[in-house]
């Protein structure tokens, strides 16, 4: 995405891993050409704050990053952006779900309940196949022009298309849940249940009581 933009083009993005992955691996060539919320991690927020980005300077493109779990928070405001003939290129991350708060909520001794898109099985629980949505066709439902990208090569001219179009494109790429960007080698102070009767839940409080211990303030 950085290779495809230009220098004076904006990149915008919310919730999830995007800002903290971002800020590690994007590099800023213009004033206003980096637009993260790093507040409030505003889910559905990254479509209608592009089309607000673009009204601002529609001489620059402006590309939005974003996940599946943000994506369906608003999509309809795709609409808006054809009604109103404001061009935006939004490359969707489909990771099945909320990976990001999926890590977190491991990280915390929750084993990520109910942030993986996935059916119930018959033990009850959320824990069979992935459901399959089609972004593509929801997208393309909506008015936009959409691109399915599976490798490295077709996100490239995926991008290309997108650019050289006069209507919002959205480019799907299926990715695994998995994988992170490496740690960041510091500590977020987020807390762990005092009560539960979860073995994992109990160990990480347990270490996150050793953490805090080890915290130092910064004035």
């Amino acid at each position: 995405m950085w290779e495809a933009s230009g220098p004076r083009d904006i990149l915008l993005s919310a919730a999830g891993s995007h800002p903290g992955d971002l800020h590690k691996l994007w590099r800023t060539r213009a004033p206003n050409g980096y637009h993260l919320e790093y507040g409030y991690s505003t889910m559905g927020y990254e479509i209608p704050g592009a089309l607000g980005a673009k009204l601002a300077d529609p001489t620059r493109e402006v590309f939005v990053f974003l996940g599946d779990g943000t994506y369906l928070m608003a999509p309809s405001e795709i609409v808006t952006s054809i009604q109103e003939g404001i061009k935006i290129i939004i490359v969707l991350v489909d990771n099945h779900g909320f990976a990001s708060i999926g890590g977190l909520s491991r990280s915390l001794g929750q084993q990520g309940f109910g942030t993986s898109y996935r059916h119930r099985s018959a033990s009850g629980q959320l824990d069979g196949d992935f459901i399959q949505v089609d972004y593509a066709a929801n997208a393309r439902s909506l008015g936009a022009n959409a691109i399915k990208a599976e490798t490295l090569a077709e996100l490239k001219a995926a991008l290309e298309t997108a650019k050289a179009s006069g209507r919002t494109t959205v480019i799907v790429v299926e990715t695994d849940p998995a994988p992170r960007v490496p740690s960041y080698d510091s500590w977020w102070d987020v807390a762990v249940a005092e009560v539960s009767e979860s073995a994992s839940v109990k160990a990480a409080r347990s270490e996150y009581e050793k953490a805090r211990k080890a915290e130092r303030y910064f004035l």
